[in-house]
């Protein structure tokens, strides 16, 4: 475990499935952290009275909610940009409106969370995004738009590492493949087909996805930067 003590810390997206294991994670290893929410406001208050983190309501599609939230947080030491959106389906059926509400959580959100974080954010400090395999590779139909979101957050991740470098503020990209969740649960109808593509034939858990997180959080990654960490069971090799 790493001693995240005197740590401050913000999960943007942080109530459910990856986000809670991430606040977990922070708040097991004594950082004083926060997250946001959205429409779960019940598992949000849960995972509050659970670890002592602090819940905070804030949609992430809105750009003044989201800057208002890390400005309470001023002085961040680690800022992790979890909160995402999927839409799928035939590119021609989709509803235009929906599409881009995907690409105002998932790029516009985390390019405007990143940047005002940073903006007080102490030197040395840490910025990861949560990003997806299907950044890298794209196995199924009716995903075109969500694997572009994923792409996306490669190029800021890239471009943001050289804009905060000089104060020694990392950024990177944690890409995991299919993941134990709800919305994605491991005993789910698409898992067989998922699970056909992967070296390691089985979902990652939470708990994974946070340690990578925790360790690019960490001491030892403080030249790490600029990089995209797949943790995906293979799936994209």
């Amino acid at each position: 475990m790493t001693d995240f003590s005197g740590k401050t810390i913000l999960v943007l997206g942080g109530s459910r499935g990856i986000g809670a294991a991430i606040v977990r994670r922070f708040a097991a290893d004594g950082g004083d952290v926060a997250f946001t929410y959205a429409g779960s406001r019940d598992a949000a208050e849960a995972l509050a009275v659970e670890t002592g983190a602090k819940a905070l309501h804030a949609n992430s599609a809105d750009r003044s909610a989201v800057a208002a939230v890390i400005g309470e947080r001023r002085r961040l030491d680690i800022l992790v940009i979890n909160a995402g959106l999927f839409v799928g389906g035939d590119p021609l059926a989709l509803d235009a409106d929906d599409i881009d509400r995907l690409i105002d959580v998932n790029v516009r959100a985390p390019y405007h969370a990143a940047v005002e974080g940073a903006r007080g954010m102490r030197d040395g400090g840490r910025i990861v995004l949560i990003g997806s395999a299907n950044g890298d590779r794209t196995p199924f139909s009716g995903t075109a738009a969500y694997s572009m979101s994923k792409s996306a957050l490669q190029g800021l991740t890239r471009g943001l590492s050289r804009d905060f470098g000089p104060r020694g503020i990392t950024v990177n990209t944690v890409q995991p493949g299919p993941t134990d969740t709800e919305m994605n649960p491991a005993d789910g109808p698409m898992s067989e087909l998922m699970h056909s593509f992967m070296a390691i034939k089985r979902h990652a858990t939470g708990r994974e996805v946070a340690g990578m997180v925790a360790y690019l959080a960490g001491p030892e990654t403080a030249i790490v930067t600029g990089a995209m960490h797949t943790i995906d069971g293979g799936f994209a090799a």
